[in-house]
């Protein structure tokens, strides 16, 4: 699995100009799923997402997690281009990218277990709709994490 993760002031997506989700500072979550992909990655990127010390502390140094910090939500969108290969020619290939069978129910099982985490507000897209988000970064601070490259 591979994640985006943005931190904003607020955040929300919509689906045919309908917001579907909405958080106010927090997280946005850009979510990929590769076929290899198991319930492992999405425990271990929760609880690294979760401890995450990216939220600013009295000094104004990233020193809090999402919790210390009494953040709004996480907002999560499904973005099957995070797994693109741009290795040949001009137009990315997503071969990598999970069927959307699997993927959706990764994206779901990754929410449920957000939600287990103890976020209290996890808001998100519509799998497989064409989406709109809008985000004010916070920052701005954005992080790039694979479950496969544990770095």
């Amino acid at each position: 699995m591979r994640v985006v993760i943005q931190r904003v002031a607020e955040a929300s997506v919509s689906v045919q100009s309908r917001i579907t989700g909405s958080i106010g500072a927090g997280l946005l979550i850009l979510l990929g799923v590769e076929e290899i992909d198991s319930i492992e990655d999405i425990e271990w990127l929760v609880s690294k997402i979760c401890n995450l010390r990216i939220f600013n502390d009295q000094e104004g140094k990233m020193n809090l997690n999402f919790f210390d910090a009494g953040m709004d939500g996480m907002l999560v969108v499904s973005q099957f281009t995070l797994f693109a290969s741009t290795k040949k020619g001009n137009r990315p290939s997503f071969i990598r990218s999970a069927a959307p069978q699997k993927a959706e129910t990764m994206y779901n099982a990754f929410i449920d277990k957000l939600k287990a985490a103890g976020i209290a507000k996890v808001e998100s897209g519509i799998f497989g709709a064409d989406m709109k988000v809008k985000l004010l970064n916070d920052g701005p601070v954005t992080i790039i994490i694979d479950s496969k490259q544990r770095e």
